[in-house]
C-alpha cells in the first residue's frame, strides 16, 4: 500500500497517519465485525483502510461539506462499535479526523502529489495494484450527497466513470478488459480524483462568493454553547466546532 506524506505546512490535526497507525486502523476495520453477528443483507460498512480512504476522499472532494455525523454511519454500516471506554472512542475519532483532515489538506495544498491509498498484491513475483476497495469507498462517499453530485455536468460524470468501473454497483466492467487495459484504466483514477476535487472546489468557491452578497438566514435554530455539537462528535459545541 502506498503511503502519503504531509503536505508542506500541515498542522498536527491534518498530519497523515504514520505506517503503524494505518496498520492499526486497517486491522480495526477488518476485525470489527463478528462473523456470528452478520446476517445476509446487513451492511458491514467500510471493511479496510483502502475503502475508508476512498470514502473520505469523496467526502472532502464533493459539492457540499459533509460533517462526521453524515459520513460516520457509512463507515460503521449496521455495526456501530461498542466502545470499552470514552477514551477509546475519542482515540478512534481522533485517528479518523486526522485522516480526513490530512486528505483535505493534501488536496488543497499539494493536489498534484495526491495519491489514493490503493492496495497491492504480489503474485508470482509481480506486484498488482488493487483499486476495487478504494473505488467502492469513493462510491459510498458520492452516494452520501448523490443528488448534489448528479447536478454536475458531463465532465464530472466522465471523471467518475473509471472509478465506478471498479465497483460492484457497475458489476466491475473494468475486469472484463485485458490486463494492460485494466492497468491503464487504474492509472486514470488518481488524476481524475484530483480533477474532481478541483471541479467542485471551484464551484463551491463561486457559490460562497455569490452567497456572501445576500443576507444570511439560519435554516435551523442557533446551537447553544453547551448543547451537543451538530457535527456528531458527542462533545459540547463550545468544546468542539465553536473553538
Amino acid at each position: 500500500m502506498s503511503r502519503r506524506t504531509a503536505p508542506t505546512g500541515a498542522s498536527d490535526i491534518s498530519e497523515p497517519l504514520d505506517d503503524d497507525e494505518i496498520d492499526r486502523l486497517d486491522g480495526f476495520l477488518l476485525g470489527r465485525v463478528d462473523e456470528d453477528e452478520w446476517r445476509d443483507g446487513m451492511d458491514e460498512g467500510v471493511i479496510d483502510i483502502a475503502e475508508l480512504d476512498g470514502l473520505l476522499t469523496a467526502v472532502v472532494s464533493g459539492p457540499v461539506t459533509l460533517p462526521p455525523s453524515r459520513w460516520l454511519p457509512a463507515v460503521w454500516g449496521d455495526f456501530e462499535p461498542v466502545w470499552d471506554s470514552m477514551a477509546e472512542a475519542e482515540r478512534m475519532m481522533t485517528v479518523l479526523m486526522r485522516h480526513v483532515n490530512s486528505i483535505a489538506a493534501h488536496l488543497i495544498e499539494e493536489p498534484e502529489s495526491f495519491e489514493p491509498l490503493f492496495l497491492e498484491r504480489e503474485v508470482d513475483g509481480k506486484t498488482f495494484m488493487i483499486v476495487d476497495e478504494w473505488c467502492e469507498g469513493y462510491r459510498r462517499g458520492v452516494e452520501l450527497a448523490e443528488a448534489e453530485w448528479r447536478a454536475g455536468d458531463a465532465e464530472i460524470m466522465a471523471l467518475l466513470e473509471p472509478i465506478y468501473d471498479f465497483t460492484e454497483a457497475s458489476a466491475w466492467p473494468a475486469h472484463e478488459r485485458a490486463e494492460r487495459e485494466i492497468e491503464a484504466l487504474q492509472r486514470t483514477i488518481a488524476p481524475n480524483v484530483r480533477a474532481i476535487h478541483a471541479y467542485w472546489l471551484a464551484r463551491r468557491g463561486a457559490a460562497t462568493t455569490s452567497a456572501s452578497a445576500r443576507p444570511v438566514q439560519r435554516a435551523q435554530p442557533r446551537v447553544g454553547r453547551n448543547e451537543p455539537c451538530p457535527c456528531g462528535s458527542g462533545k459540547k459545541y463550545k468544546k468542539c466546532c465553536l473553538q
